[in-house]
């Protein structure tokens, strides 16, 4: 007789959370690493607020999301990075065929900014996020690990670089240092993980980059293309 999988049920209703579009799309929003308020999102999904009440309901209950509410507001959150993770890599798997046009100018606009740059729940993404993963990479700061370990590894000199750029590692969680995302636009990995979203981070203080919109596009500034070419030799055609 075999013996049942005790995992089953857990992944079953996990499966389950993300079965339903309205819920997807509100994951989705919230990869932009910040807290939406429920009418935020229920606007942005299309949704009456009861409605969109009752499923932030069951994904805060399914340990997806993380509530706190501040004065009269609700916000929520993706629980943690590992959630990102699993939301950025199963909506990798069903990228927007290339082949349909946009309906609208505005929003053909949106999606070359997303493919442009933007951030993927704490880290960089689109040809941004690839543009300093192949920099860091040429430069002997992150490699590939070998056949059968799918993912990056910085270098000792990848961590003198991030400590010498000013860029603190945090190295006593359990989150890996470097951990490689696929690209949902560009269908490469770019960096994550620790040093993924200490990049970001600092990108963002420091003014190399700025968000636009109200997705998760974001934009190089000239500071920032100074300072990207300065320190990892990346031209500003890479990053328009």
């Amino acid at each position: 007789m075999t013996t049942r999988d005790a995992r089953a049920p857990g992944l079953a209703t996990l499966a389950a959370l993300l079965a339903d579009e309205t819920r997807a799309v509100c994951l989705l929003a919230l990869l932009d690493g910040r807290a939406w308020t429920a009418g935020e999102l229920a606007r942005h999904a299309g949704v009456a607020p009861s409605t969109l009440s009752e499923h932030l309901g069951k994904l805060v209950a399914g340990g997806l999301l993380a509530g706190e509410r501040q004065g009269r507001h609700r916000y929520v959150r993706l629980a943690d990075a590992g959630v990102a993770q699993l939301v950025e890599d199963l909506a990798a798997q069903v990228a927007p065929d290339p082949s349909v046009r946009p309906r609208t100018l505005r929003a053909a606009t949106a999606g070359s900014a997303m493919a442009r740059g933007r951030t993927c729940y704490d880290h960089l993404a689109g040809r941004l996020g690839i543009a300093v993963t192949d920099a860091l990479t040429a430069r002997g700061l992150l490699r590939t690990r070998k056949a059968g370990e799918a993912g990056f590894t910085l270098t000792d000199a990848g961590l003198a670089w991030f400590d010498g750029v000013g860029i603190p590692l945090e190295r006593a969680g359990r989150r890996p240092l470097a951990r490689a995302c696929l690209d949902w636009t560009e269908r490469r990995p770019h960096l994550a993980g620790v040093a993924g979203a200490a990049l970001c981070r600092h990108a963002l203080d420091t003014g190399w980059c700025v968000r636009i919109g109200s997705e998760r596009a974001v934009r190089v500034t000239p500071a920032g293309e100074r300072a990207l070419g300065e320190l990892l030799g990346i031209e500003g055609a890479a990053l328009s």
